[in-house]
């Protein structure tokens, strides 16, 4: 596994189409003032009271996720990622699981491995590792949780032996965001189908990226 890195800071990184780098810190700033943020919930904000130049909430995307035929050994509730497929298999049985369109890491930030699932979060705060700052000195060292958070709705934090790896399975608010390479080693949803996948999958569940 390369260095571990957070979410992806790419143009397609999540973000709502069109929303500008430069405007990340301005923005953040206005959600963290005009929301009521908790540890791990963000209650809806609103807008006109958020301030003039906020772009329209993001669409939640489509489902693209779909039952289908599985041959497995993996007991169900493990997550198996295919990332040849950029696909998320969800198992259910020995011969079924739930498949998810998603996003993979880019040319340079992939892995492998078993890891397992060790926190899940509703509306996550993001913030870029220092790599990811270095990279991208315009980010800044954290977004809050809410609709333009580039982590989307939901947040499942990836661990190997005990130690968080600093990759997520994670949605995006950008609904055309999902079904290619582009992250930082994260793998990406919609933020209607990781809503989804939040509810069905378990702390400590096995994560085998492939």
């Amino acid at each position: 596994m390369p260095s571990a890195r957070a979410t992806p800071g790419d143009p397609r990184s999540g973000f709502p189409s069109g929303f500008a780098r430069k405007q990340i810190r301005r923005i953040a700033t206005r959600l963290a003032g005009a929301c009521l943020i908790g540890i791990a919930l963000v209650v809806p904000c609103d807008l006109a009271q958020a301030g003039s130049g906020l772009p329209p909430l993001p669409a939640m995307g489509p489902s693209l996720r779909k039952m289908v035929a599985f041959q497995t050994g993996e007991q169900p509730g493990t997550i198996v990622i295919r990332k040849s497929e950029k696909a998320l298999y969800l198992v259910t049985n020995k011969s079924q699981a739930l498949r998810y369109q998603i996003s993979v890491g880019r040319d340079g930030f992939g892995w492998t491995g078993t890891v397992k699932v060790a926190a899940k979060t509703e509306w996550p705060e993001w913030r870029p590792p220092k790599e990811m700052r270095v990279r991208q000195p315009e980010l800044p060292a954290m977004v809050p949780a809410g609709p333009y958070n580039p982590l989307g709705a939901r947040a499942l934090y990836l661990s190997r032996d005990g130690r968080d790896t600093l990759y997520r399975i994670h949605g995006t608010n950008d609904p055309k965001g999902v079904g290619f390479d582009g992250t930082s080693g994260c793998f990406r949803l919609t933020n209607t189908d990781v809503i989804d996948l939040f509810k069905r999958v378990a702390v400590g569940a096995k994560v085998v990226v492939e």
